[in-house]
């Protein structure tokens, strides 16, 4: 059976910014406009009044388990939009934002079952056909789930399209289904629409039309990829490390080179594992042997006994950690100070036991991760899957309108943006950005709804639920002279915060940013927050 490729995300060391001193609260206002929905303002608003465009041709006042509207714009002539009750339309609009030339009208509209909402969707045009493939997301009971929530996920591409030479209708010419258990966080189609990228908590396998739903949907992920290239283990004074070999190996086909803080094994002529280790060893103690069981056992000594390493060769995800029952009640024991059931019971000891209250959202292990698997539209197989580990998503912004939705994850205190470019087989997740210590702001902000940034990344921004809204720009130079204190030295860039405060008690439900201004939607006012100015 072919097996999806185990990848990772490289990250650009350039990018990032280890002295990086934090942001600066800033007092500078932010220009903020405000337009009731349903009236014109004044011209000096910098906001015209709102002009429709379109209107869904039915009532739907009468459905009871609709769902709210969605729409995306798939290119700049072509849109699609669920009306929330099952039904897809999707509409030619003309070049938008040119009145003479903008006109919406329906070229297809169909009833799809259970209502949905839409994902993402993109236009394909050649010499013979347009297409509009789309995502189509519902949540739907499963009857015979009795162990989970007796819901799963159901993850819908649909491809409708037309043929250039004839007048015929749009119609569907393709419809395949993915299922699971948790909502994706990210979904999009590729450019050229032969593939799909996902980030889910739980991994969504494509189903074939009518089949049930299996049994056990949380099946791991890791039986579609490959089972891991070697095994380690450790105790306090040494490292065993453990690879099964290919048939009929001898020792003439293994060459293993050991240095005081780097290994090299080399089987059958190919590079198997070489890289750093995470720290030094007895190189000269460190022994190999061929095991019956057709393994290769390598034992390596510790130069700093009772050094526990988190990791066999820095940055390698291939092997696999096996922890012993004593190791972990060893470890057990260590944390036991840091537990109690009582609140602090004794603060004058040594050691106070952690007062849970007092931990944020940043400092969550996450026993489960996330996983980033990239499907192939012909076969319908996973290509490509990343264990994002403690990597945790946080938003998507699109950069460029010719690639995929880039994605944002927390790497460490950081946030780094990712762009996809699915013709690089090699090399399909660019690191194209770095927000300093984002990722462990945004932990410490309990009621945030939603994320954002500018496609030009001079800033990102989240909003609360209610009225606030946070600003964290770039690191800019200085006008003035400062200087670090404790380390005597000047200070040639600032990173600024900013906080606006929307003049309303009503609820959030969208946030938009561009290089320019943040769109901030509530339930009876659009407002937009000047954030930079145009040059």
């Amino acid at each position: 059976m072919e097996v999806a490729a185990n990848c990772s995300l490289r990250v650009k060391r350039p990018l990032l910014d280890p002295r990086f001193e934090g942001y600066k609260l800033s007092l500078e206002p932010l220009p903020c406009y405000q337009l009731e929905l349903d009236a014109a303002v004044a011209e000096d608003t910098a906001l015209g009044k709102p002009r429709e465009v379109f209107r869904l041709p039915t009532d739907l006042t009468a459905c009871d388990n609709r769902l709210c509207a969605s729409i995306h714009f798939s290119s700049s002539t072509w849109v699609t939009l669920s009306d929330g009750t099952g039904r897809l339309y999707v509409i030619g609009t003309g070049e938008r934002g040119n009145s003479a030339s903008e006109k919406w009208e329906i070229m297809f509209n169909e009833e799809l079952g259970d209502p949905f909402i839409i994902i993402h969707s993109i236009s394909l045009l050649n010499a013979e056909e347009h297409s509009i493939a789309t995502l189509l997301l519902r949540i739907e009971k499963e009857e015979l789930d009795m162990k989970g929530s007796g819901f799963y996920v159901s993850l819908e591409w649909v491809t409708i399209s037309k043929k250039n030479q004839d007048n015929k209708k749009y119609e569907i010419i393709k419809r395949d289904i993915l299922r699971g258990k948790s909502v994706p966080h990210y979904a999009a189609i590729e450019p050229d629409g032969n593939g799909l990228m996902i980030v889910s908590y739980k991994s969504l396998t494509f189903v074939q039309a009518g089949q049930d739903l299996e049994e056990n949907m949380d099946e791991d992920i890791s039986e579609k990829i490959k089972e891991p290239l070697y095994y380690w283990q450790q105790t306090e004074d040494d490292l065993t490390v453990t690879i099964r070999l290919p048939e009929d190996s001898t020792k003439e086909d293994i060459q293993i080179q050991f240095l005081p803080d780097h290994i090299n094994i080399v089987l059958k002529d190919h590079q198997f594992l070489e890289g750093k280790l995470y720290s030094s060893i007895d190189h000269e103690s460190s022994t190999w042997i061929i095991k019956e069981s057709n393994s290769l056992e390598i034992s390596l000594i510790k130069k700093n006994e009772g050094l526990t390493w988190p990791e066999l060769v820095i940055g390698d995800k291939q092997g696999e950690l096996i922890r012993d029952s004593a190791q972990c009640a060893a470890i057990a024991e260590r944390l036991m100070h840091l537990t109690s059931e009582e609140l602090n019971p004794n603060p004058d000891k040594e050691k106070p036991p952690c007062n849970a209250q007092e931990l944020e959202e940043c400092d969550i292990f996450f026993e489960e991760s996330s996983s980033l698997c990239r499907f192939d539209g012909n076969t319908l197989k996973t290509t490509h899957v990343v264990n994002l580990g403690s990597n945790q998503y946080l938003f998507s912004v699109i950069v460029d309108p010719k690639e995929m939705p880039c994605f944002c994850l927390r790497h460490d205190v950081d946030a780094l943006l990712w762009q996809p470019h699915s013709s690089k087989q090699d090399d399909m997740w660019e690191h194209i950005a770095t927000f300093n210590a984002l990722g462990y702001v945004q932990a410490s902000k309990r009621d945030k709804k939603f994320f954002a940034c500018a496609p030009n990344y001079s800033y990102a921004a989240l909003c609360e639920c209610l009225r606030r809204v946070f600003i964290y720009r770039q690191p800019a130079p200085m006008s003035t002279v400062l200087y670090n204190r404790k380390e005597g030295r000047q200070v040639g860039q600032v990173a600024k915060q900013q906080v606006a405060s929307l003049e309303t008690n009503d609820p959030i439900l969208g946030f938009q940013a561009t290089n320019e201004r943040l769109f901030v939607l509530t339930t009876k006012n659009l407002f937009l927050i000047k954030v930079n100015t145009e040059n």
